[in-house]
């Protein structure tokens, strides 16, 4: 697990020297700018490549690219701030319980919230403001940066 002194140094959480596919690299290293990668640019290279997100949240890390603006909306969307998803006003007793069907060790994996937001057809961002509004975590993210 990072701490705060960890920041910014992300590859020391792979605990390897083994450097990332080199294709993926080249791809991350080609879209990154300023030293960040956006989530939403991660997963088409996931899809592109044909790779995991785990792959290339790992070869991002590695690389010491972060992962920006989450489209969970959990971090990064603001330079220098961090986006704050208002919590739900209303949360449906239907989408509650997918929510907490969905829990592993009482938090929601990103993938989950993703297919959650999927089968209910709204924002991926109006699940984390549900998962707010219930005080449920969301967590681990599909590219490991949470």
């Amino acid at each position: 697990m990072m701490t705060h002194k960890d920041a910014e140094h992300y590859a020391g959480k792979h605990g390897t020297t083994e450097p990332p596919e080199p294709r993926i690299a080249e791809t991350i290293q080609a879209r990154a700018s300023a030293g960040r990668l956006p989530c939403e640019s991660a997963f088409r290279i996931v899809e592109e490549l044909g790779s995991t997100p785990a792959e290339v949240g790992r070869a991002a890390d590695l690389l010491e690219v972060k992962i920006s603006k989450c489209q969970l909306g959990l971090f990064g969307h603001v330079e220098g701030k961090r986006l704050t998803v208002k919590p739900a006003q209303s949360v449906s007793v239907e989408l509650a319980d997918a929510l907490q069907e969905r829990l592993v060790n009482d938090k929601l994996p990103c993938a989950a919230a993703w297919e959650i937001a999927q089968r209910f057809g709204m924002p991926k961002m109006g699940v984390t403001a549900a998962c707010e509004k219930l005080g449920l975590r969301i967590k681990p993210c599909q590219l490991g940066s949470f």
